[in-house]
């Protein structure tokens, strides 16, 4: 659930909005009764005092509006205002499930008179869950809605290699779902089956040393390729963040055992050749912890973990670094925030995190924060999700500053949580809008062998990336509790 400021910016008007006080909206739906996602978007409009939300069911009368909705495709033509929801170029629902059919990323997008109002590639945790991939994407839809209404979300990078595709989804043919319904069932009982054999997810670590250009300046995997942080089989380590110390190089991660199937944040010193030992917890707490984003500030050592399960946002200090971890005080409370990322721009500093804003996906809605210091307070973005994008929305490690230009590392997820990773240029960070270029895709491959690629960071010579790893399970271990996002 979003924080009582993030429901705030998200029913800000624009400024074409503005004048009519409360604005009198229409919701056009078709079929007698409304549907789940339309109540809850009814529900989430009426928390906003200068909007009077309606419904206008098939068959019924239209109650008089300023803005027409329509949801479903048949709204007429008026001489009032009207914008029309599409997925893929084509309305309806139905549209929504052609698309998830073919197997594609669909874009949903508001439109008036040719005009993209918002627009937005829409993520699931629901893979090959047909049913819970319509909800999740039906949730984020109500997301894309909300920040029509405040400004937010109104365009979408251009990617490398995109999938998305021009135009509107054709409807598949009988034999077609079929077969594509026989692949899914072969696909999940392949996925049962490994998931009795081998540990899933299972991630490791890659590290090097920089005797050659960066991943930032390469746009590529290196040539000399990657070393792996061992493990022992029984957990993983993922979410690298090294950070430089009085002269050495520590590496924070997420720790998983997967007896536990609960995060812990660890860490190893680097000397010049590599880890000195393995990683050792540094920070337990009673929920699920990772992505341990770690900085130096005004002489002392600060850590932001990703604590979704709480509901907050927490700033930790070290009192004993690398270890003595205590909270120092929580940035946000009330949303479920994740990959929390902070860079410090013009004077300002500015928090990414993508945010499942009531339901949906982990990872395709970005909401941005500022603050005048790192401990606050923080203010959300007025047009809060500024992005909805499974491709380019998640961090995925620091951002930088190369010539002049912000790079952000982006998650990749269209093929699945952490599949591959982007680099974005920042194009614009302010309070009245934000925007991005994804400049390069970078998947597994023969330079990092797996299925993915998750997180990248530098510091004090050595670079690391994480991606997906197999690790066999002895048939006598239960399986532990799957996380929907690590």
């Amino acid at each position: 659930m979003s924080s009582p400021s993030t429901i705030s910016g998200a029913h800000e008007r624009t400024p074409a909005l503005a004048e009519a006080a409360p604005l009198r909206l229409c919701l056009w739906v078709d079929g007698p009764t409304a549907r789940g996602w339309h109540l809850d978007l009814l529900r989430r409009l009426g928390t906003c005092p200068d909007i009077a939300a309606t419904i206008r069911h098939a068959g019924g009368a239209a109650a008089p509006a300023d803005l027409i909705l329509d949801l479903c495709g048949d709204a007429p033509e008026t001489s009032g205002r009207v914008w029309r929801l599409t997925f893929d170029g084509a309305p309806g629902e139905a549209a929504l499930l052609a698309s998830l059919a073919a197997g594609r990323t669909p874009v949903a997008a508001i439109t008036e008179v040719g005009r993209t109002v918002a627009c937005g590639r829409l993520g699931t945790e629901s893979s090959g869950n047909a049913r819970g991939a319509l909800d999740d994407m039906l949730a984020r839809t109500t997301t894309l809605i909300l920040a029509a209404l405040a400004g937010g979300a109104r365009a979408l990078p251009d990617l490398p290699e995109d999938d998305t595709g021009p135009g509107a989804p054709e409807a598949p043919s009988r034999p077609a779902i079929a077969l594509r319904a026989g692949r899914r069932m072969v696909r999940s009982a392949i996925r049962r089956a490994y998931r009795l054999c081998y540990h899933t997810p299972h991630w490791r670590v890659g590290w090097r040393r920089l005797d050659e250009p960066d991943v930032f300046a390469l746009r590529d995997h290196p040539a000399s390729g990657w070393q792996t942080l061992p493990d022992d089989g029984s957990r993983f380590y993922a979410d690298p963040f090294p950070i430089e110390h009085d002269g050495r190089v520590t590496l924070f991660v997420e720790e998983f055992p997967h007896a536990t199937g609960k995060g812990v944040i660890s860490a190893v010193e680097f000397g010049p050749h590599g880890p000195l030992g393995r990683p050792e917890p540094v920070l337990e707490l009673p929920t699920h912890l990772s992505y341990p984003f770690v900085f130096a500030r005004d002489g002392a050592m600060w850590m932001i973990p990703e604590s979704g399960a709480t509901g907050t946002v927490d700033l930790f200090r070290a009192t004993a670094f690398p270890g003595g971890w205590v909270r120092e005080t929580t940035l946000i409370s009330g949303i479920v925030a994740s990959d929390a990322t902070l860079v410090e721009h013009e004077g300002r500093w500015w928090m990414f995190a993508t945010a499942r804003d009531g339901g949906g996906a982990f990872s395709d809605a970005l909401h941005l924060w500022s603050a005048p210091d790192f401990r606050g307070p923080w203010t959300a973005h007025r047009r809060n999700p500024v992005l909805i994008d499974i491709a380019s929305a998640r961090p995925a490690g620091r951002i930088v500053s190369r010539d002049g230009a912000l790079l952000r590392p982006a998650q990749d997820c269209r093929r699945g949580y952490g599949a591959a990773l982007g680099i974005a240029r920042i194009d614009r960070l302010d309070d009245d809008g934000f925007a991005q270029t994804v400049e390069t895709i970078l998947t597994a491959g023969p330079r990092w062998p797996g299925r993915r690629l998750h997180t990248l960071n530098s510091a004090g010579g050595f670079e690391f990336i994480d991606g997906g790893a197999r690790a066999p399970r002895r048939w006598w271990q239960p399986q532990p509790p799957r996380l929907a996002n690590t």
